[in-house]
């Protein structure tokens, strides 16, 4: 019984992750990703589409530009600490600990309960002073409360499908959760449309179909985690907070929790100063933020590949698997980079058009989107090597690279430069410049003092 136990844990551990063409791997990891990732964007994309067409551009800029920034502040943090649950399973995973998956699988949704019901009173209670403390317009600011408040509402089955989807990918699987986000984004849709348009429920019908929407999803990569045989599978008897686990996961989702938080908070000194700049502006940068998600959701996806590809590897003690895996992933996010730069470049005015017919809002978007698309290639490191150095459990460096070359550097210029030259092309300009500084930053860390040149240092010698 026992021989036939461990059979079955070899079995469920079998993917090709840690075996076959590095490249192939990678695409077909990403890939799903990707889409997945496409998908999760629709939900907010959609919102600011139907709002904008229908509503107004009050309602668009309140959709997407305060509360966007706001949520991703929240959200954003435990999406970075769940990455700690990611890396720890993949890490299990890979060496074929099933007891080990097991107990960090219940630990992380335990979490995530958690993490839910505090993120969604805060959102709830905080919305009216964090918006008044940002500055948002007066004539904006009712629909941002009210959006901000119900989509909070919807915290919990966010939080759930989150770390659902990363337990599942971790374990290799990355086409469930994008069948699972393809559903709730139609669903979403459909509800979008039946409660803005036909119900003239303006950014509250928004709001309640995301929830409703992401609650469908949450609800799927349940169904899953209960129903598999594999070693990763969720019973609700044994969901509790192990304390050693936890910590595990903390130490290394941590860094770059707060990663996201500093990312954000340097956001929302951004979109307080677009806010500064009047409704067209706001509403021309929450139509641009949507665009440019393209681009975001191309390299998350390589990002989120290459932690996963690392992570296993590293846990299977695949080092040299490791080392060509990055530089393949890195390479291909160069090019996609350059692809898409140049998509957007040339066709970006046919996409503000989706959201709206405002001239002065489509003047606005273009001026933003012609002066940042073409330095989008300046961030591609950071995104890799963050994400190759997460895989092995390296996430604290990075995490202080990133606060100062991206986040510090970025408040510095939004106070000092701003205030001299008031203009959306003053306030873009902080992103390729902490974008370029921090690349040289983790250019110089990952090859010279990061732990996989340490290990690349030791070989050589002994050799």
């Amino acid at each position: 019984m026992e021989q036939k136990i461990k059979k079955q844990e070899l079995s469920d551990t079998q993917n090709q992750i840690t075996e076959g063409v590095i490249w192939k791997q990678l695409l077909l990891f990403f890939f799903p990703i990707l889409f997945g990732t496409f998908f999760q964007q629709l939900y907010n994309t959609v919102d600011a589409i139907v709002v904008g067409q229908f509503v107004g551009k009050e309602a668009l800029a309140a959709v997407g530009g305060p509360t966007g920034t706001l949520i991703n502040l929240l959200v954003g943090f435990f999406v970075g600490l769940s990455s700690g649950a990611t890396v720890i399973i993949s890490q299990f995973y890979g060496a074929h600990r099933a007891d080990k998956v097991s107990l960090a699988v219940h630990t992380s949704v335990a979490f995530s309960l958690l993490c839910g019901l505090g993120i969604m009173a805060l959102g709830i209670l905080g919305a009216p002073l964090a918006l008044s403390l940002m500055g948002t317009p007066k004539d904006i600011l009712e629909y941002a409360i009210l959006y901000m408040r119900l989509y909070f509402l919807g915290t919990i089955p966010n939080l759930i499908y989150n770390m659902g989807a990363g337990i599942l990918r971790a374990a290799g699987d990355s086409k469930r959760p994008l069948l699972f986000l393809i559903t709730g984004c139609v669903t979403n849709i459909v509800l979008d449309v039946a409660f803005v348009v036909f119900l003239h429920m303006g950014v509250a019908g928004a709001a309640l179909a995301t929830i409703l929407s992401q609650t469908a999803s949450a609800l799927f990569v349940v169904i899953v985690l209960t129903g598999t045989d594999q070693m990763y599978r969720l019973r609700f008897s044994l969901i509790r907070l192990d304390r050693r686990m936890l910590g595990r996961i903390i130490r290394i989702g941590l860094p770059a929790g707060l990663q996201s938080v500093m990312y954000s908070l340097s956001n929302v000194i951004i979109q307080s100063s677009v806010n500064s700049l009047g409704t067209d502006t706001i509403a021309a940068w929450t139509a641009y933020g949507k665009i440019d998600s393209v681009f975001w959701m191309i390299i998350n996806a390589f990002g989120i590949s290459v932690t996963t590809f690392v992570g296993q590897n590293y846990g299977a003690g695949k080092m040299d698997r490791v080392k060509k895996g990055i530089r393949q992933c890195l390479a291909m996010t160069i090019a996609s980079s350059v692809f898409m730069s140049f998509i957007l470049y040339q066709f970006g005015f046919y996409i503000f058009e989706i959201f709206t017919a405002d001239a002065a809002v489509l003047a606005k978007g273009m001026e933003i989107l012609r002066f940042l698309v073409p330095t989008f290639i300046t961030y591609v490191t950071i995104e890799i090597y963050s994400g190759a150095l997460r895989g092995i459990g390296d996430s604290w460096i990075p995490m202080i690279l990133t606060m100062v070359g991206v986040c510090a550097l970025r408040v510095l210029w939004i106070i000092t430069a701003v205030p001299l030259r008031r203009e959306i092309t003053t306030v873009v300009f902080s992103y390729p410049l902490t974008w370029s500084v921090t690349t040289v930053l983790f250019i110089i860390y990952f090859h010279r003092f990061s732990p996989l040149a340490k290990r690349k240092e030791a070989s050589h010698g002994k050799k």
